[in-house]
């Protein structure tokens, strides 16, 4: 099955940790939607079985109304949406009232992503989010009240700007709140962001490891207690309710990104991706030379991207799903494999390969580890 990400490059504010393609400034909006329509349009003959809708940014709270009917009635008309199980919403709880809610109900979401990062006031003004905790709270009541059944929230951890017990409350009180699922987020401080600007000048504590590892066992051990699915390194969810659209990645389905900095994959060899640059983006759907570019994948990178992704998930890895390399990863990997397993970084590697929470603290490492060489 396949999906369809949107990406809506506009915010309100500029999150001080924030590398996503994105405008505060909304002049070009109309512009925008125009552009996304014809892509939409010259996109329509691509014949995938799709099962998700997924309307990322930036902040698509932001889209009014009429601008999101024009938008799903132009995918009802260029693609087949009969399968379609899941279509997600990421908001901010600022734009959230039960008006919204409605509309958004209306339209066929079925699925709202709620960007709230922190319930500690002080840090959501340091990381220059543009509501308070309270806000948040009641953002999701009024979803559970309006009938979502599938609420998903983000918070971030590793921060240096709240007590290991104000982590564990929030946890408590999101888990407790009728969201569904969770995703969770150490925090990352990329290059030429406010954030990095801040910690270089000393303006800002950088975040620790230790503080990173205490945070998140402590999540892990909440996630058993509450009786939730950990199914990929960030993600957590109720039995059941597993994201069906981020589902896809991580089984590298094939996958069509629409906007700027969208990116697109065949499920094979091929990927593409816009440019990221909303007036760029537009001229070049308007004129009918879109900024686009490629990639064709080796066999070898593919399986890379697969040992990448997999490993993050809950299943991990099965040596078979690399196909003819399957041999190769084993043997080329077999002594870093043992120090792993012996280590407690993974489990048992002869059929299949997943991290321990203990490894999932390494993750990046391990995957570079275990990378075929081409």
């Amino acid at each position: 099955m396949s999906g369809i990400y949107l990406h809506i490059p506009f915010c309100r504010k500029a999150c001080h940790y924030c590398n996503f393609h994105f405008s505060t400034s909304l002049k070009l909006k109309n512009d925008f939607i125009e552009a996304l329509l014809l892509e939409i349009d010259r996109k329509k003959n691509q014949h995938l079985k799709l099962e998700t809708i997924y309307f990322g940014g930036g902040t698509p709270s932001l889209l009014e109304k009429d601008e999101l009917l024009q938008i799903v009635n132009a995918l009802n008309t260029s693609f087949n949406l009969s399968e379609i199980q899941e279509i997600t919403l990421e908001c901010n709880p600022e734009d959230i009232n039960s008006f919204q809610l409605q509309t958004w109900l209306e339209l066929g979401i079925n699925r709202l992503s709620i960007g709230v990062q922190s319930l500690n006031d002080t840090e959501l003004q340091l990381m220059n989010r543009n509501h308070l905790a309270e806000q948040s709270k009641k953002s999701i009541q009024l979803a559970v009240k309006a009938g979502f059944q599938n609420l998903t929230l983000d918070l971030i951890y590793g921060t240096p700007w709240k007590s290991i017990q104000e982590w564990e409350n929030e946890l408590r009180w999101a888990l407790t709140s009728g969201i569904t699922h969770l995703s969770a987020y150490a925090l990352t401080v990329e290059p030429k962001t406010a954030l990095s600007h801040q910690i270089k000048k000393k303006e800002v504590q950088e975040p620790v490891d230790e503080r990173m590892t205490e945070d998140f066992m402590l999540l892990q051990k909440l996630m058993l207690e509450f009786g939730w699915d950990a199914y990929e390194i960030s993600n957590y969810c109720k039995p059941g309710h597993r994201s069906k659209h981020n589902s896809n990645y991580w089984k590298g389905s094939p996958y069509l990104g629409l906007g700027p900095s969208a990116h697109s994959f065949d499920g094979e060899l091929t990927r593409s991706w816009n440019i990221p640059n909303n007036a760029q983006y537009i001229e070049g759907e308007k004129t009918g030379i879109p900024s686009v570019e490629f990639e064709n994948l080796s066999l070898i990178e593919r399986c890379n991207e697969l040992i990448m992704t997999k490993l993050r998930t809950k299943e991990g890895l099965q040596l078979s799903e690399l196909g003819i390399w399957a041999e190769t990863f084993k043997s080329s990997n077999i002594p870093f494999l043992k120090t792993a397993a012996q280590n407690g970084w993974i489990t048992e590697f002869e059929e299949s390969i997943s991290l321990t929470n203990d490894g999932k603290l390494i993750s990046d490492y391990i995957i570079s580890e275990l990378m075929l060489i081409d």
